[in-house]
């Protein structure tokens, strides 16, 4: 069979399968067709051609395997067509469990009990139904407990080509404190936006009354001040000298006569 025949039904297979397939999967199922050809290069070449055209998938190697899988930017398309068979939820209690199980496995219900706190028993069989960890054996001591372990299924979930692709455990404490900067950052620059925008109304005011105030100052008055006031006209009194003299108010009773001057009179 010619090598490009090869390659042709190499990504077929990888195009139908719903899990990773390994290489000695793609061996197993080409059988005599395989001779003389080079599989690991023909998967190469075909992840090349997907890449060369801008596809909207890519091949990439999970779980020890080859898949076919959509790139990130396509997902919330994918998504409004299975609504949410796409979507894997798990709670925070299980996220923690399966945390604890792949960090520490081998690892038994009694020792992730003891890290957690809490009880685990519900909590690993939704891990267990989920086909995320599974048991990989009994651990050599009194009453030879059960040994849990990752699954294929998880590497798979999680994208990841083996275990060793885990972040260290000082990686995560390094980005957990990175994290936690950010989100003081980002928690501070809110606090100072709120209180410019707060501040901006209060200035924006002060700024409105002192320009009515300047305005008030350089705008005419028709009041004459004080000092410049031009005297009131009066009536000037018919006088020798023609100058004016201030009337004195009338009263409405007669002044009293002194003796004296009824004397006078009387002369």
């Amino acid at each position: 069979m010619e090598t490009s025949d090869v390659k042709r039904i190499i990504e077929t297979l990888l195009f139908v399968t719903d899990q990773p397939l390994t290489l000695q999967i793609i061996k197993s199922i080409l059988g005599s067709a395989a001779e003389g050809a080079d599989i690991e290069q023909l998967i190469k070449e075909i992840g090349e051609d997907y890449t060369q055209r801008n596809s909207p998938m890519e091949l990439r190697f999970i779980a020890d395997g080859w898949q076919f899988s959509t790139k990130k930017e396509f997902v919330s398309w994918i998504r409004k067509l299975y609504r949410e068979k796409t979507v894997l939820r798990l709670s925070t209690s299980a996220l923690e469990t399966l945390s604890i199980v792949a960090y520490k496995q081998p690892i038994t219900r009694s020792e992730i009990e003891e890290i957690r706190g809490v009880e685990v028993t519900g909590v690993l069989e939704t891990l267990l139904e989920r086909k995320l960890v599974h048991i990989v054996g009994r651990k050599e001591t009194l009453g030879r407990p059960l040994l849990y372990g990752t699954t294929t299924e998880f590497l798979r979930h999680f994208g990841l080509s083996h275990l060793s692709e885990l972040p260290s455990l000082e990686e995560l404490a390094t980005q957990e404190e990175e994290d936690v900067v950010e989100i003081t950052q980002v928690i501070g620059a809110e606090d100072e936006e709120s209180q410019s925008a707060g501040a901006a109304p209060e200035e924006e005011k002060q700024d409105d009354v002192l320009k009515d105030e300047v305005q008030a100052d350089e705008a005419p008055s028709d009041e004459v001040p004080a000092d410049d006031a031009v005297p009131q006209e009066s009536t000037p009194a018919d006088s020798p000298d023609g100058s004016a003299e201030q009337q004195e108010p009338l009263s409405a009773e007669a002044p009293e006569t002194s003796p004296e001057e009824k004397q006078e009179d009387n002369q």
